[in-house]
């Protein structure tokens, strides 16, 4: 099985990547300013789904074709950029609804939770970013003399999902209490809102727009 020495070098890799805010982040933390804490939660949820289904991917081989493929690996980034310009759009457009009285409101209302965790989940599973550790950083960490290569990388796949776990919902929460003070105004708070859809279409671009050495 994985060495505690694998595990702790593979653990620190992770952190290093991880610290710098990517796609995923910048997605939680709009999701935030635009919805609020529990879609944020949500959001966070449905990015950890996404991401080891990478892992399980690249686990049984098909990141190898991802990572290898540019028309594979440039359909896998358009799709997902194209899907945030759509959420930011959506957000945007209806900044106008947020009101500071509706923060009272029971949440499942403003927002289906189901819906949002598989907004993250696509969001996850098309991260460039993610796409591009998982296929070419996680299997350095295998020691393929050990046999059982796919559940080591399975295993490996939980140390960046639980950092990541932690860190997004740090963001998230950060980016919510943020709201919330913006919330006594319904102007500022169609501001924010309007400022998170404004950043998930400038992230969709901006994911569009880099290479692969992302």
């Amino acid at each position: 099985m994985v060495s505690t020495q694998s595990m702790l070098a593979f653990a620190a890799m992770s952190l290093l990547v991880i610290v710098i805010p990517g796609p995923s982040v910048l997605f939680v933390i709009g999701r935030a300013l635009a919805y609020g804490r529990r879609t944020a939660l949500a959001t966070v949820l449905g990015n950890v789904i996404g991401s080891y289904a990478l892992v399980v991917a690249v686990a049984w081989g098909l990141g190898a074709l991802v990572e290898s493929s540019a028309v594979v690996f440039m359909g896998v980034k358009l799709a997902g950029a194209a899907y945030l310009v759509h959420l930011g759009v959506q957000a945007f457009r209806h900044r106008k609804d947020l009101r500071a009285a509706d923060m009272q409101a029971p949440p499942g209302e403003r927002r289906g939770d189901l819906r949002t965790v598989l907004d993250g989940v696509l969001v996850g599973v098309t991260n460039p970013k993610g796409i591009v550790f998982f296929a070419a950083v996680l299997p350095q960490f295998v020691d393929h003399s050990a046999g059982h290569v796919p559940l080591q990388m399975l295993v490996l796949g939980l140390v960046p999902i639980t950092i990541g776990l932690v860190t997004d919902t740090l963001w998230g929460l950060g980016a919510a209490a943020a709201r919330s003070w913006f919330a006594r105004s319904d102007r500022r708070l169609s501001l924010v809102g309007g400022t998170g859809g404004l950043a998930m279409i400038g992230l969709g671009v901006t994911v569009a727009a880099t290479g692969r050495a992302e």
